[in-house]
């Protein structure tokens, strides 16, 4: 596509709209799938560092899975933005930690110490056939997956009314490993999605 940046400037209007538009009990209903999905499917997360995304204008909220990891040993982290056209960096969070408004005024721990992620539960605006996502259009997240070593694990969460045929993806995009919605959880493929049982995916993951 000639002009795939205001294609997904048009795209993110459309979709935020969309899923800003849902009612508080379909949010709800939503997000509590989503969040069974990642308990049932991704028990290794327990003993990783884990970066979540505080919730944005009507994203996933990820804070029951945060507590679930966080009581079974998981460290749990919240990214920061460092500057414009860097990897994000991620910062260590509980419950009592000391929090600021950062960018887009979304809460970010204040000073608390740095963590190297090996896996990201990561929110989409919308998401493809191929795995790829639709963020907010500032790159971070692709830049972030692409600096640290090895690659954290890239889990998707978005609802099923953000789903598209294509985001048309640029080479500098990266496709999640896996994609969970209220529908399941999409393992990412060359092929496309394959939706997977919760117990095929923890099996998967474990031996990783």
């Amino acid at each position: 596509m000639h002009n795939w940046r205001e294609w997904r400037k048009h795209r993110r209007t459309e979709l935020m709209t969309r899923r800003e538009s849902a009612s508080e009990a379909e949010h709800r209903c939503w997000s509590t799938a989503i969040t069974h999905s990642l308990e049932q499917g991704f028990p290794s997360l327990q003993n990783s560092v884990v970066g979540f995304c505080w919730p944005h204008r009507g994203e996933y909220d990820p804070r029951p899975a945060m507590d679930y990891f966080g009581e079974r040993g998981a460290t749990l982290a919240l990214p920061e933005i460092v500057k414009k056209h860097e990897a994000l960096r991620f910062r260590k969070w509980w419950r009592e930690a000391p929090i600021k408004i950062g960018a887009y005024d979304i809460p970010v721990p204040d000073n608390t110490d740095p963590v190297t992620v090996g896996a990201i539960i990561m929110p989409m605006i919308g998401f493809d056939q191929l795995g790829f996502r639709l963020g907010y259009g500032g790159g971070y997240f692709d830049r972030t997956l692409a600096a640290i070593t090895p690659r954290p694990l890239a889990i998707g969460v978005a609802f099923e009314i953000l789903r598209l045929d294509s985001t048309h993806p640029q080479p500098h995009d990266i496709p999640m490993d896996f994609i969970v919605t209220e529908a399941g959880i999409y393992r990412v493929t060359p092929a496309g999605l394959d939706l997977i049982s919760a117990e095929e995916c923890a099996a998967e993951n474990t031996l990783k």
